[in-house]
């Protein structure tokens, strides 16, 4: 049976991303206070959940490495700060054996999400949706693209195969 601990590991990560998501979509922002939350929750549930200093240091460094790849990308106009911190933050909590996964996975969804957004913005909108701030923002040909969903929605394809979640479940 899953004590609480296991529990809030398997619900929070998913939770988070979720969050994130939703926010992308509806504001065109990743909010700081998500990335500190992940990053809060990863350091919480890896002290009380028993993963080992190695592996600890080891998903720091993915998250590390992935900040400064992703923190280039936004210094260059590619990315936003929002998705550049998630996409850090996320490593984080997959460490290095998911990674390329959530990578993969993330430039595929994000591919998709911006052809449909591309799709979208090439017919007028309907005239009930007008009003909707969030869907005219997202059909402006100016506006970037909430390319936080597709980074929640590869992390959570992902997260079922990583380390936390295979420690959660063996306890």
């Amino acid at each position: 049976m899953l004590g609480s601990l296991e529990i809030l590991l398997l619900v929070l990560f998913p939770v988070l991303m979720a969050y994130a998501a939703a926010s992308d979509l509806l504001t065109m922002t990743i909010p700081n206070r998500l990335s500190l939350a992940l990053i809060a929750g990863f350091v919480l549930l890896a002290c009380l959940g028993g993963l080992g200093t190695h592996a600890v240091l080891l998903h720091l460094a993915a998250g590390g490495a992935v900040l400064a790849v992703t923190f280039a990308m936004f210094a260059f106009g590619w990315i936003g700060g929002g998705d550049a911190k998630l996409a850090a933050a996320t490593a984080l909590w997959l460490g290095f054996g998911s990674l390329a996964d959530y990578l993969f996975i993330a430039t595929l969804a994000g591919g998709v999400l911006t052809l449909g957004i591309l799709a979208l913005r090439a017919l007028p909108l309907p005239g009930f949706a007008l009003g909707w701030a969030w869907l005219s923002r997202m059909h402006d040909r100016r506006s970037g693209v909430p390319y936080g969903i597709a980074l929640a929605a590869a992390a959570l394809a992902v997260y079922p195969q990583s380390e936390i979640w295979t420690a959660a479940l063996a306890r």
